[in-house]
């Protein structure tokens, strides 16, 4: 006797989702943005899942040899081929003081690695021809002001851009006191408004003081990477209504 009815297999469906459903890495060198992160990505794309990798050691020994040690780019090359064999479509790097070997990464995997503050370089550029950036970190400011010139040269743009340290709010920071660090950040972005169109605030970390930016009426364009950063991945993950 025949039957109508077929027999599912719970597995293959659980596997098949798994199959559909998109997934995206991302490296942190600071473990308080995993949160905020998440949520904004999720934001960004529909039902997308996110493995996180946290690794503080990344950004410690970028800030004591002044720049990338070759021991942390060969961690990046490693963390880029696990997030590429753990199934993941792309790997998202947040932190901008190793960007540039995020990028050299893309050599070493077939999978997209993304620069949290590449779609901030490029925006800043189309924005205005006086270009702020601040950093707390000089390991930042250098990469992030690069990146800025980079962008405007493949726009055959020559903005004036002021590179400036925001002194004292990394340790701040890392002493655990936000308001401090805060102030700071405010304190040095006030020294740039009469002078920049925009204002490049490098590390993900400083975004949170944007809406106190914004209390200054005829004030420059702010703008921070994790928000920005996250528009490129609709490259990655197309919505499938397009």
């Amino acid at each position: 006797m025949n039957s109508s009815w077929k027999t599912i297999d719970p597995l293959a469906v659980a596997a098949q989702d798994m199959i559909n459903t998109p997934v995206l890495a991302m490296l942190h060198t600071v473990p308080g943005l995993v949160a905020d992160m998440e949520t904004l990505a999720a934001g960004t794309v529909p039902g997308l899942r996110v493995m996180h990798f946290v690794d503080e050691s990344l950004l410690h020994d970028t800030i004591a040899k002044g720049t990338t040690p070759g021991h942390v780019r060969r961690r990046l090359v490693n963390y880029a081929r696990y997030a590429e064999e753990s199934g993941a479509q792309a790997l998202l790097v947040s932190c901008s003081s190793i960007g540039e070997a995020a990028t050299a990464v893309q050599d070493f995997v077939s999978i997209p690695v993304l620069r949290i503050d590449t779609p901030m370089a490029e925006l800043a550029v189309l924005t205005g021809d006086r270009i702020g950036v601040l950093a707390t970190l000089p390991a930042t400011l250098g990469p992030t002001t690069r990146l800025v010139q980079d962008s405007a040269k493949r726009r055959n743009k020559t903005p004036i851009i002021t590179a400036k340290i925001v002194d004292g709010a990394f340790n701040a920071l890392r002493a655990g006191d936000r308001a401090m660090h805060d102030g700071f950040v405010l304190a040095a972005f006030s020294e740039l408004t009469a002078e920049c169109d925009v204002v490049v605030l490098a590390q993900a970390s400083m975004a949170r003081v944007i809406g106190h930016t914004q209390d200054q009426p005829g004030g420059p364009i702010v703008l921070t990477s994790p928000d920005s950063g996250m528009t490129q991945l609709s490259t990655v993950f197309p919505s499938k209504d397009s």
